[in-house]
């Protein structure tokens, strides 16, 4: 994922009068591809506008609406990309959103989207270790079925073994999806998983 100095508000920027509701900026990396796909980069307007009058990012494209100052007008940024590349990390953290979002947020036993949690493989009664490895993403009902047994014990199937992903893996399961507001300005920037229509 991107790295989290980056999403830290850049200081000593002006301040603006005007307020606009939302106008998020979707985030590109240097070499203009999204920073992330799930979560999508954005930043909010007042980072956007901060990080470009400092010069750490370029404007690519822009909303209708306009902040103003008593001195100054601008459009605001809708896409903007930074100025130095981010190289993101080989291997994702270990955490439970990337834990699901690696298991495509579905249950690894009986395929539910619902009501998920995470379960040791190798119960941690039998020596099974939190990690990649042995964690997998599973629904309360199954979990609760599966109890302190391996899945050969409890008669239940794992649908794909736990493995440590990659950040670029990562990237792809997030292009599977798309949030559901997405500004026209952003589209020639993002590549989802979803089919076109004609």
């Amino acid at each position: 994922m991107y790295h989290p100095d980056i999403l830290s508000p850049p200081e000593h920027a002006p301040d603006f009068l005007t307020p606009p509701e939302g106008c998020p900026a979707l985030v590109l990396n240097a070499d203009f591809t999204p920073l992330s796909y799930y979560p999508l980069s954005l930043w909010p307007w007042q980072t956007a506008i901060k990080a470009a009058f400092l010069e750490r990012v370029d404007i690519v494209a822009e909303y209708d609406r306009v902040i103003r100052s008593p001195s100054f007008e601008m459009r605001l940024p809708s896409v903007i990309a930074l100025r130095q590349y981010v190289r993101p990390a080989s291997h994702p953290a270990f955490t439970r959103f990337n834990l699901f979002l690696r298991d495509k947020f579905a249950c690894q036993y009986c395929g539910a989207h619902n009501d998920l949690t995470f379960d040791h493989v190798v119960p941690r009664a039998y020596g099974g270790r939190t990690t990649w490895a042995n964690v997998t993403t599973a629904c309360a009902p199954c979990n609760l079925k599966k109890g302190g047994r391996t899945p050969a014990e409890a008669h239940m199937h794992i649908r794909s073994r736990p493995h440590q992903p990659t950040t670029h893996q990562l990237q792809e399961h997030g292009r599977a999806f798309p949030p559901h507001h997405l500004h026209e300005t952003w589209r020639d920037y993002l590549y989802w998983d979803t089919e076109l229509l004609a």
